[in-house]
């Protein structure tokens, strides 16, 4: 059960045209810097982190530095008190001025994590999300590191958060059973035509979807006029959310948000710059009740933090391969449970790992039931891709976290 060997892939896919596009991204190169970790017996792990190409060559070089420190110890022993040694490899004394506990590095340690927790409930024969949940209070707490949250969350609230919540998980448990519903960001990116849009959406009307992301964040006409084609193919039943991905500054924020509510869409996600907290809480106050939605390109724990503290968002977005992995997204988890903000993760993993935190989100902190993103353009790269049936991701029932790729 001892690592003997950690070592980084470098794995980029190009899409099909207009896949993928956003505001800022006109051809995207959707990419995984991947992690493996083997054990004595041969049994590997596998973690990813979302990059986008060329920003590949960084992670993977950071993934070879952090990760040797784990060489020789035992899964279960590491796993047991993980807590610790994700803070001592977030705090590396020579790479933490990188950061800290941001960009290139974090995105590794990332890596390395989701390749622990992979290798974890493979060595056990489960699959993650039921690992997770056989685990106690007080053995999810020590997965984490609470550092920095002390004024908000310490180990002994987040303990007695978890335990709150043992007398009613088996009437959350339905959601093995029935699926976690899914909503579709792939019938609307942002250079696909009208006729691409309204037949993307038809086709995942008819496969069981009830909501739809669209991509905004051009000019305002251009995207007014997607906004109600997705609305009038879609109908007045449906969900719909927009996407900006960061391209508005406040004032142009301010404008489009409110020309763009009276699609009634649920949310208008990533409005402008992510380390702007004020901006985000002016804009939220200016377009409420219309909720804001964040958390694609939030670093870390305390960033998330301090979110939640301003009181502008509606739906929180954190994502496992933008975090420092498994662990700090079930930090945040516990944090968006205490504020009360529901957790709709952006799935940098397309689905993957985030089918089985949704459920130890839902069970174990008794997160509302809402939807997983689904995006379906690296489907055919995994050993087993996500399974959605009438709209909704089946439990998976392979050990692991989905994330080995052919």
């Amino acid at each position: 059960m001892n690592i003997t060997k950690i070592s980084a892939e470098d794995r980029r896919f190009k899409l099909e045209a207009g896949a993928g596009s956003d505001a800022v991204h006109s051809d995207p190169v959707y990419s995984f810097a991947v992690t493996r970790i083997v054990l004595d017996s041969g049994l590997a792990g596998t973690g990813l982190v979302l990059t986008m190409g060329r920003g590949n060559d960084l992670v993977c070089g950071a993934i070879e530095l952090l990760g040797q420190q784990l060489k020789g110890r035992d899964i279960e022993e590491l796993m047991a008190d993980f807590g610790v040694t994700f803070r001592k490899l977030a705090d590396d004394v020579q790479l933490r001025w990188l950061g800290p506990h941001k960009g290139v590095v974090h995105l590794a340690l990332a890596s390395i994590t989701n390749a622990c927790f992979d290798l974890w409930a493979k060595s056990r024969g489960v699959p993650l999300w039921k690992l997770l949940l056989s685990l106690s209070p007080a053995e999810i707490v020590q997965l984490l590191d609470l550092s920095y949250l002390e004024d908000v969350l310490d180990p002994s609230e987040a303990l007695q958060m978890l335990a709150a919540e043992l007398p009613s998980r088996a009437s959350r448990e339905d959601v093995l059973t029935t699926g976690y519903p899914g909503y579709d960001t792939s019938v609307g990116w942002y250079q696909y035509d009208a006729a691409q849009i309204e037949d993307k959406v038809k086709r995942s009307l008819d496969e069981g979807f009830g909501a739809f992301k669209l991509k905004v964040g051009g000019p305002l006409d251009h995207d007014l006029a997607r906004a109600q084609r997705l609305r009038k193919v879609a109908g007045e039943k449906v969900t719909i959310m927009f996407d900006a991905n960061q391209q508005w500054n406040l004032p142009q924020a301010l404008i489009a948000c409110k020309e763009l509510g009276a699609f009634r869409p649920l949310w208008i996600e990533e409005p402008t710059h992510p380390d702007d907290i004020f901006a985000h809480q002016t804009l939220a106050k200016a377009i409420a009740p219309l909720a804001l939605a964040l958390g694609e390109h939030v670093p870390n724990r305390v960033i998330f933090k301090n979110y939640l503290q301003s009181g502008c968002v509606g739906f929180l977005q954190p994502d496992c391969t933008r975090l420092g992995g498994i662990s700090e997204f079930i930090t945040v988890s516990l944090l968006a449970k205490k504020f009360g903000v529901p957790v709709i993760p952006h799935v940098g993993d397309m689905g993957q790992i985030h089918q089985h935190l949704v459920l130890f989100n839902r069970i174990a902190i008794g997160h509302p039931e809402e939807f997983l993103e689904y995006i379906p353009h690296l489907s055919s790269h995994f050993v087993h891709p996500v399974d959605l049936r009438d709209g909704r991701y089946q439990t998976p029932q392979e050990a692991g976290s989905s994330t080995d790729l052919r």
